[in-house]
């Protein structure tokens, strides 16, 4: 129960930190803005959805991770890193072709990293594990 309460309460506190650095800045709804917002909005969208559910099983009686939790956090990982070594490959790739800095396509790989995380995690918890 204490991960959850833990979880929630950081999400928050990332997204009052986003709205007052959005606020005290020269947001210009750039593209690339947009998109690092974008990325922020999905990690921490994934975060209060798990630390949600963390609280109502543990409000059920149910354990917080069971062995299909487990399962699932498992295989959405390797499937992740997978993607994610061909990600940055790609970035490898066209980091000599596009004028971006490192510091700032090191930064994207980093939420790529997360996005993908992300999205392995919603397509294996919507289509179900093989039990193989």
């Amino acid at each position: 129960m204490k991960k959850a309460y833990v979880t929630i309460i950081i999400a928050v506190l990332v997204l009052i930190t986003a709205g007052i650095w959005m606020l005290n800045s020269d947001f210009g709804f750039r593209f690339e803005e947009i998109l690092m917002f974008g990325g922020l909005i999905i990690v921490v969208a994934f975060a209060l959805f798990i630390g949600i559910s963390r609280m109502r099983s543990a409000r059920q009686g149910q354990p917080p991770e069971d062995e299909l939790s487990k399962k699932l956090l498992q295989k959405a990982s390797s499937m992740a890193f997978y993607i994610s070594l061909y990600m940055w490959l790609a970035l490898s790739y066209f980091s000599d072709k596009i004028a971006i800095e490192n510091h700032t396509l090191i930064g994207g790989g980093i939420w790529g990293m997360a996005i993908i995380f992300a999205l392995c995690w919603i397509v294996f918890r919507l289509i179900g594990i093989r039990n193989a």
